[in-house]
């Protein structure tokens, strides 16, 4: 069989696996979205059917024949190279699980997320316990299936950032704990900033009507989308042409709402980039966990926290609601959006307190899949957290360790790209800068699609070619550097609270 038959019998075991995972994808995002209750049961059986099928694709003495042939082809091209490169490297990790695991696995998934939605309903931690205990045992022996060297925790957060390990995510994480606390103290000793105008009475409707604008502005593609509700904001994608998106809705804080629509719109910009060619091989898939959040972090932070957004923006806001911002200005809403407070809620913290956010979050996982936290003590441990890092503890479970659907989806390993991605996010809206003309002039005219074609050839359309440090060094020409980040936030707001730092 010619080196051509060979890869596309490839592509098409690739692109069969892939169906059958967005298939359950979309199972997944219905369940979360609009499946009836009773549903659940029956919905858990049929994403892990389609989800073990998929992966004996990935992990059948077929695709290993395959890709051990092609691994050492010297007649593919550089893209085709790349992608059988990649999904060598997924096969040897892959086939690590037993089939009878994946189901397991994907089967807990769905019980444990139903277990979630109850205990945020009861707003009870002790609903959700039980079903999360088993799910950490299945991460814990998830992680030993793949091996380790250093801690259990490297081998969960290399799936979403590969390469990441805790020896690693700890200087990440000791830089933050030495950095921003001198900001927030500089920050707590000049006159607050008012947010007042954020809590008052916002419809939904109007509500929903400006943020699905602000998606357009942005460059999302409604014709290859769509916003809904769900009880968490996420994006899915099925292909780069049907790229979702969830936000929620709380009529007396417009915040909530506006934050997790500009935060998934970048999600989706990054998704709906990606090469359609490439579909099911790694080339169209993102680079990491971490990029995606730079691109998430990028929209909603350097773009709809700045002045140049709200110049536009603010005006259009006050259409749909006269009452509520009469009186008001576009630097209102600025100062308002970026006030620094501690506070309950990662999703909507300022860009300073957030990162203590996601340090509580690591630190839990981390002793979690390490054994040394009990799943029945993370309450205890969260709101402990809470006190340490930002001098507040949890009223209740909803606002407190439930906020979040990662554990429940068995997501551990992930939190820790949220910082990473505003990191790799500041680095690269800062040479978007300077690679694009007057950029924030645009941006202030409300032309945000200047930074979009920006972002899809110099990110999106790469895929999975690069890892997220050499992507980094191709883009800005250095690996990550979090002076960026710290240069960022500290003009930004020595700007809003009139202070040196």
């Amino acid at each position: 069989m010619t080196t051509n038959n060979l890869y596309n019998e490839y592509v098409q075991m690739m692109q069969k696996a892939a169906d059958m995972n967005n298939a359950a994808a979309v199972l997944s995002w219905d369940q979360e979205v609009y499946m009836p209750a009773k549903g659940a049961g029956f919905r858990g059986k049929q994403i892990a059917t389609l989800v073990s099928a998929a992966h004996e694709i990935l992990t059948s003495p077929k695709m290993g024949e395959l890709l051990e042939t092609l691994h050492t082809n010297g007649q593919l091209t550089d893209i085709e190279m790349a992608n059988i490169t990649k999904s060598y490297e997924d096969h040897q990790k892959h086939k690590k699980l037993p089939h009878a695991f994946v189901e397991e696995l994907s089967l807990q998934t769905s019980e444990c997320f139903n277990a979630w939605i109850d205990a945020r309903k009861q707003n009870n931690f002790d609903v959700f316990a039980p079903s999360l205990a088993k799910m950490v045992d299945l991460k814990r022996r998830q992680a030993d299936l793949y091996g380790y060297t250093g801690h259990p925790y490297d081998a969960l957060a290399d799936e979403y950032e590969p390469g990441a390990n805790v020896a690693m995510l700890d200087k990440l994480f000791d830089g933050i704990k030495r950095d921003l606390p001198p900001i927030l103290a500089a920050i707590a000793q000049a006159p607050q900033v008012s947010d007042a105008l954020f809590e008052q009475h916002y419809p939904k409707q109007q509500q929903w009507d400006f943020s699905m604008k602000v998606l357009e502005h942005m460059g999302y593609d409604l014709e290859a989308g769509r916003q809904d509700i769900s009880e968490h904001p996420f994006t899915t994608s099925f292909a780069p042409t049907d790229v979702r998106v969830t936000t929620r809705v709380d009529e007396n804080n417009y915040a909530s709402l506006l934050w997790s629509t500009i935060h998934e719109g970048g999600h989706a910009l990054y998704e709906q980039g990606l090469p359609e060619s490439e579909y099911g091989l790694p080339l169209g898939n993102a680079a990491s966990l971490g990029i995606h959040e730079s691109q998430s972090r990028l929209w909603e932070n350097c773009v709809g926290r700045s002045k140049e957004f709200w110049n536009y923006f603010f005006p259009i806001l006050q259409s749909y609601f006269p009452t509520q911002l009469s009186g008001y200005r576009a630097e209102d809403i600025y100062k308002a959006c970026n006030k620094v407070t501690p506070s309950l809620i990662r999703t909507e913290a300022d860009e300073v307190t957030y990162h203590f956010h996601v340090l509580i979050r690591y630190e839990i996982e981390k002793r979690l899949i390490d054994g040394s936290l009990a799943t029945k003590d993370l309450r205890a441990a969260w709101n402990e957290g809470y006190q340490q890092h930002l001098g507040i503890t949890p009223p209740d479970d909803k606002r407190g360790v439930l906020q979040d659907v990662h554990w429940s989806h068995g997501s551990f390993g992930y939190f820790p790209t949220y910082s990473l991605g505003s990191f790799y996010g500041a680095q690269f809206f800062a040479h978007a800068q300077q690679a694009i003309p007057n950029l924030n002039n645009h941006i202030a005219g409300g032309d945000m699609k200047k930074l979009l074609p920006w972002l899809r050839t110099n990110i999106h359309g790469h895929g999975r070619r690069y890892n997220s440090e050499t992507l980094c060094q191709k883009v800005t020409g250095e690996g990550l550097d979090t002076n960026y980040f710290l240069r960022y936030v500290r003009s930004k707001y020595a700007d809003i609270y009139g202070i040196t730092m």
